[in-house]
């Protein structure tokens, strides 16, 4: 059995706060596509940000603290970075923001 390949990481990260109407979600595209980590952004229903992201372990980390600071008007009180159950199927280098799920 041979080992995974840490070359890539996936993590699915949950910010809480004042991250809605601030422009998060394109600050984090933004950042993505400049760290070249693909992956999704999205609002959620509760108020939360929830992106699932992919990239190398330097790229990731980077873009989680970014995304720790936000844009100028956010106030991140929490944010969680966990590794999701099933990678996401998409490898293709995009990052795209998703509609409110």
């Amino acid at each position: 059995m041979t080992a995974p390949d840490r070359s890539v990481v996936v993590r699915r990260i949950v910010v809480e706060g004042a991250v809605q109407g601030v422009g998060y979600r394109e600050f984090t595209r933004r950042a993505a596509l400049r760290l070249n980590v693909s992956g999704w952004v999205r609002n959620r229903s509760d108020g939360t940000v929830e992106a699932l992201v992919r990239g190398s372990p330097t790229a990731v980390q980077a873009l989680i603290d970014a995304m720790r600071l936000g844009p100028r008007f956010a106030v991140v009180e929490q944010l969680n970075a966990t590794e999701p159950d099933m990678p996401p199927g998409d490898a293709s280098g995009t990052f795209v923001v998703r509609p409110t799920g």
